[in-house]
């Protein structure tokens, strides 16, 4: 599941095999296992690292734009743009080694995440009806995307979806917010005076890419489930809007697309953090940009096309026949 030198190395800390909730009653104490949405407990699996054992981010810190000596013109950030407040950065070198950065804008408290092995780069509001959370990483994946969960009631999140699949918040959804990944380059070309997220104090290799030409692989990784449908290959990118996906191919063949109510756009110039063993130097993947007809950005998702097909199986492919 995580940021290990080798697939090889990964698949044998990985092997603690299916999940029986009776077997980690010791590590999740505080954790209602009788109160779930899973019908089948063998989709859950350890991905290696125990509980923290991938440290979330609690309150980062964050330099201007100007000051930063550390990002290279194309590699990826989470991008958060909130309406009167100063726009912020996530250099995905730093989600790669940490999945979530709990956060406060102006008063809004978010979390910021990232799931390398789909892909899938989401924001959430972390207000619920049941209070505010802060989130950590399980070292739990269930159809390969991360399981998080809330130190609040250590109910279990899918980070893929947004909603809690375990524990007493089960049927409990966040709301995501408008935010998507684009190159460092492109963001502060826009936002010259913005903000953008400075290095953890931990011993990481940041910039460097844990799973390289992942995202050229067969198969996915730590995965089961069906392949997608319409011969798309499992790790190509597909742009999802609720239960609509489109592929980057057609979307970056067309430039713009106007469908369903959104407009999605591509530019070139942004690298694959999951290609090269530099993030930096990733091949070109394109920006992706989602918006309504007001020109108002839309929570989207650019992941790989078996996690779309594994949460949303009755999902819509915008393929354009």
């Amino acid at each position: 599941m995580r940021p290990i030198a080798s697939f090889a190395v990964l698949a044998l800390t990985a092997t603690a095999g299916f999940a029986d909730p009776d077997l980690w009653r010791g590590e999740w104490p505080d954790t209602d296992f009788e109160t779930t949405i899973l019908d089948d407990w063998s989709e859950v699996i350890s991905g290696g690292p125990p509980k923290d054992g991938i440290p979330a981010l609690d309150d980062p810190s964050f330099i201007s734009v100007a000051d930063d000596t550390r990002l290279t013109p194309l590699e990826p950030v989470i991008t958060l743009e909130i309406e009167g407040h100063v726009p912020r950065a996530y250099p995905i070198r730093y989600l790669t080694w940490h999945e979530i950065v709990n956060d406060v804008v102006g008063d809004m408290p978010v979390a910021v995440t990232f799931c390398p092995l789909c892909n899938s780069g989401i924001s959430f509001d972390r207000r619920t009806d049941a209070g505010l959370l802060s989130f950590g990483v399980s070292g739990k994946l269930r159809h390969s995307d991360m399981i998080m969960y809330d130190r609040e009631t250590e109910s279990w999140w899918q980070q893929a979806t947004g909603d809690a699949i375990v524990g007493r918040l089960t049927g409990t959804d966040l709301q995501t917010l408008p935010s998507w990944m684009e190159s460092w380059d492109m963001f502060r070309s826009r936002n010259p005076d913005g903000l953008v997220m400075d290095e953890p104090p931990f011993n990481r290799n940041y910039g460097a890419n844990p799973y390289v030409r992942y995202d050229t692989s067969q198969r996915p990784f730590l995965f089961a489930g069906e392949m997608p449908p319409h011969d798309i290959p499992a790790l190509a990118r597909v742009v999802r809007v609720g239960e609509r996906a489109w592929p980057l191919t057609r979307l970056s063949e067309a430039g713009q697309l106007t469908e369903a109510d959104v407009t999605l756009t591509w530019v070139a110039g942004q690298a694959s953090a999951l290609d090269t063993a530099q993030i930096g130097a990733g091949r070109d993947v394109g920006n992706v940009r989602v918006q309504d007809a007001a020109g108002q950005d839309v929570p989207h998702d650019v992941m790989f096309a078996f996690a779309f097909h594994a949460f949303w199986p009755d999902g819509d492919w915008m393929l354009g026949e």
